[in-house]
């Protein structure tokens, strides 16, 4: 049994949000996303009801990363990448449970989030 660890996270808009990783996996083929990989986590904003959000992580925006750098991205630094990406919806968006539970790195916003973090 895997024990996952339940991490919080105060958004924004006031809400405090319990989360956790569930794994990543390659998008599904019909996924409009697709090619890409699918980061998912389960989300509670009121300790009663949780749900999946996955972030989408398309293999065409880490490639134009890469070949910006001169270096492919590290398993480490999408998974970074990806934890800022949903930290923005947290503080972005109302109600993530019906406007947050796909969301999409693209490659203004991983350029974003890795040079935050001092990543080159």
């Amino acid at each position: 049994m895997t024990v996952r660890r339940l991490k919080t996270y105060t958004g924004a808009q006031g809400y405090v949000y319990q989360y956790y990783f569930v794994g990543k996996r390659p998008a599904l083929p019909d996924d409009p996303e697709a090619p890409a990989t699918e980061f998912v986590f389960d989300v509670t904003s009121d300790r009663k009801l949780t749900y999946a959000v996955s972030v989408f992580l398309s293999d065409k925006t880490r490639e134009a990363w890469s070949q910006a750098h001169g270096r492919p991205l590290n398993e480490a630094e999408q998974y970074a990448a990806v934890k800022l990406r949903l930290f923005r919806a947290f503080d972005e968006l109302e109600d993530v449970k019906t406007h947050g539970r796909r969301l999409t790195i693209d490659s203004a916003l991983l350029e974003e989030a890795l040079t935050s973090l001092g990543v080159d």
